[in-house]
């Protein structure tokens, strides 16, 4: 004989409805590692935004500065591309940053169709504060995690990182 349970407004409610009812977001979700991925983001996103545009940027202008101090002068396509943004968007970005003094534009002598871009001296010491400030803001996305937690999940959204540019090559 099988029980049925009631439902409605007016129905008891089970230990697993009072906890569906208290959670503040739905359970069925919170099961969901791309959900939960993609909620993360947002939270590490948010403070991250916030602390470079603190300094007058966007996070696409930390990203570019970022990707100078790494890798050193590159073809614009070629920053485009490592950046994952469309090669016209980027273009834009670094007008903002050109104007400023962080990046000087020149013709590739190689290849005189292409530009290369480097950081001046001004960007490199603006994008060693942003470092700090973008560390910071880590700090506080991530302060619920040990040091050790932290570098588990760096290590497994990396990994994921990984395999995606993989699978797009």
């Amino acid at each position: 004989m099988s029980e049925t349970r009631e439902s409605g407004p007016g129905a008891p409610a089970g230990p697993a409805q009072a906890q569906a009812e208290s959670a503040p977001r739905p359970p069925s979700l919170l099961a969901l590692p791309s959900y939960l991925a993609g909620h993360a983001a947002r939270i590490g996103h948010d403070a991250l935004v916030e602390a470079v545009g603190r300094n007058g940027l966007r996070l696409p202008h930390f990203a570019a500065l970022t990707a100078l101090s790494d890798f050193g002068p590159l073809p614009q396509h070629v920053l485009a591309d490592r950046l994952g943004f469309q090669r016209s968007h980027l273009g834009s970005y670094l007008d903002v940053i050109e104007e400023r003094g962080l990046v000087r534009r020149t013709r590739d002598r190689a290849d005189r169709r292409r530009q290369l871009v480097e950081l001046t001296d001004e960007g490199v010491a603006l994008q060693r504060r942003l470092w700090l400030v973008a560390e910071q803001s880590q700090d506080s996305f991530l302060g619920c995690f040990t040091q050790a937690e932290r570098q588990t999940l760096t290590t497994l959204l990396r990994r994921l990182v990984d395999a995606d540019d993989r699978a797009r090559a």
